[in-house]
């Protein structure tokens, strides 16, 4: 039986599937992922992504901040691809019971998933630190310089930046789902951020699955990895 056979076998089994997703799942919708060769940290800035996206840069220099949000972060042309609308499907036939991911374009949404544990937030968030108003990415976007509320707070992104923690509640969420799984496909994330990647360790079943282009530091613990895009691989499914 050869590696997508398998995947299909397992998937045909499982009742409690969860997916954990990573970069690789949104790069092809077209959104640039952060460690690839033509990722966001080998592009050229007056200061390195990974300083802009800090919590301390956001507070000390958050005009710098938003230039490079708004040129960088925001990709609302994006649309759901294979990956996307195969997982929603499998939660809709009653397959799949949540989506992890480490990504903050909100494309699961978009395809229809209900139950997504977003790990770093999701740009099309947006709050008053002052007050908490919500505010829609729109107004981000259609914008300049820095974003404040009528109350005068500045306006930040719900978005997980450098030296903040993730939200308990949806860590909670993500570990109790992770727990459950009968089945765990890893997939589109070189599985070297943490916290995130850690989540990964409270799967106690026997499929675990990673499709990935790259390797990764859980292939040895993997019951089956397929080297490979996200979106042909779940495309492949019958569902």
């Amino acid at each position: 039986m050869d590696q997508l056979q398998t995947l299909q076998h397992w998937v045909d089994e499982s009742q409690r599937i969860v997916f954990f997703g990573g970069a690789g799942v949104s790069t092809e919708s077209g959104i640039p992922d952060f460690r690839s060769v033509d990722g966001l940290y080998n592009q050229k800035y007056d200061y390195p992504p990974e300083t802009i996206l800090s919590h301390t840069f956001f507070m000390k220099k958050p005009d710098e901040f938003y230039r490079f949000y708004r040129d960088k972060m925001l990709c609302l042309d994006a649309e759901p691809n294979t990956a996307h609308k195969q997982l929603a499907r499998l939660e809709e036939v009653g397959k799949l019971t949540a989506v992890v991911t480490q990504n903050i374009d909100g494309l699961h949404q978009a395809a229809g998933s209900k139950r997504v544990y977003e790990l770093h937030g999701s740009v099309l968030r947006n709050y008053c630190m002052q007050c908490g108003k919500p505010y829609a990415v729109e107004d981000i976007v259609n914008g300049s310089g820095i974003p404040k509320c009528a109350c005068g707070g500045m306006i930040k992104p719900d978005v997980v930046l450098y030296e903040e923690g993730l939200d308990d509640g949806v860590i909670s969420g993500a570990v109790q789902a992770i727990r459950e799984a009968d089945m765990l496909i890893i997939a589109g994330t070189s599985l070297v951020v943490y916290p995130a990647a850690g989540l990964v360790n409270y799967y106690r079943g026997n499929r675990l699955v990673i499709i990935n282009r790259s390797i990764t530091p859980m292939d040895q613990d993997a019951d089956l990895v397929i080297s490979g895009s996200v979106g042909e691989v779940l495309g492949s499914l019958r569902i």
